[in-house]
């Protein structure tokens, strides 16, 4: 059987971004406790992130970095790579919200958005894929969007075109890398957290009554998928998995 027919194996080493808290700094947590390698950067290194690294000196590589600078998250790749060895799976979490009308966004906001969202995210891939499939290596990618980019919400237009444009990019992404890595990405509806807040109440509160469960997305009902799609035997690939109660249906 041809090395292309057989499953891709599970990660032993995961780069993550925007980390520092909320869902990144979950999985962060979830994959250093069961033994996963992780390599994890933030603009800001959190104290949470150094508890972890004194708890998992040997499972846990994190750094202070932005996203939307390529020369340095290129070298935090390298850092990883002269630690750990290669990297075999990619974490985009890094994301900017918005929190005002298309109308009454200034340009240079809407360009920040695009930017860390949508192509920061694609030029680190670009790198890590490059550095992979370099060493003749197999591996996942998982790439959170987010619910916004399937369906519309006011005050949301620039953050749901880069949510909406990385789907699009998983699923050419799959196609495109023949079965080599596995290529997914996670929508998670609204978590009860700042950047929720910019909805407001009134349109919270319908989005509360039309979901089925009643309730906004947590971390926890994220991370499991997310674990899944990192470490198991599966053969999901090109997938937007929505975990959102319903609510978009």
């Amino acid at each position: 059987m041809s090395d292309e027919l057989t499953p891709v194996p599970p990660a032993t080493t995961v780069l993550i971004s925007g980390a520092s808290r909320g869902l990144g700094l979950a999985v962060v947590t979830d994959l250093i406790e069961r033994g996963v390698r992780v390599a994890a950067f933030a603009r800001t290194v959190t104290p949470e992130l150094d508890n972890l690294a004194a708890r998992f000196p040997d499972h846990a590589h994190f750094g202070p970095v932005d996203i939307t600078d390529a020369a340095a998250s290129q070298a935090f790749v390298k850092e990883v790579e002269a630690r750990f060895g290669v990297v075999d799976a990619l974490v985009n979490n890094a994301a900017v919200g918005q929190d005002s009308l298309h109308v009454h966004t200034r340009v240079d906001r809407i360009e920040q958005i695009i930017e860390t969202n949508l192509t920061a995210p694609l030029v680190l891939t670009r790198f890590w894929l490059r550095r992979l499939l370099g060493k003749g290596r197999r591996g996942r990618l998982v790439n959170v969007t987010s619910i916004c980019g399937q369906r519309g919400y006011p005050g949301l237009v620039a953050y749901s075109a880069t949510k909406g444009g990385l789907d699009a990019a998983t699923r050419s992404l799959a196609r495109e890398l023949s079965g080599r890595v596995l290529a997914n990405a996670v929508a998670p509806g609204f978590f009860a957290s700042e950047m929720s807040a910019v909805l407001g109440q009134t349109q919270l509160d319908a989005i509360l009554r039309r979901t089925p469960s009643g309730r906004l997305t947590t971390p926890e009902e994220v991370v499991p998928v997310i674990r899944m799609l990192l470490l198991d035997d599966t053969n999901i690939n090109g997938q937007s998995i929505v975990i959102d109660g319903a609510g978009s249906i």
